[in-house]
């Protein structure tokens, strides 16, 4: 019989929070990435555009770039923190499971 495992569950919960996030960043940087294609394209090929204006938009994309890997550092690292956190309450609560056995044992007896 399969006893309730709060930890598991919340490391599954966890995995699948990472992966969703994982799979969202990747299309958010792949539109991104078309969009940033498309823009180029377009500010290259017009001349009517200043190259301070185009200046302008490839320090932007820049900006947008560092700001997409800033934020899936910090996300990653948090979750790395989490995953140490619930490791380490995990074992806290494997031996009140053994104390709990031992102490059915002993009033059987």
């Amino acid at each position: 019989m399969n006893a309730f495992e709060p930890g598991k569950i919340v490391q599954q919960m966890m995995d699948f929070q990472k992966t969703a996030l994982d799979n969202t960043y990747n299309t958010m940087c792949m539109i991104q990435g078309q969009a940033e294609k498309m823009t180029e394209s377009f500010f290259s090929s017009n001349t009517l555009i200043p190259e301070d204006g185009k200046k302008m938009l490839q320090e932007w994309m820049l900006a947008i770039k560092k700001g997409q890997a800033d934020f899936k550092k910090t996300m990653d690292e948090n979750f790395k923190k989490f995953e140490s956190f619930s490791s380490m309450s995990e074992p806290a609560s494997k031996p009140e499971k053994a104390s709990a056995k031992t102490a059915s044992a002993t009033s059987a007896s």
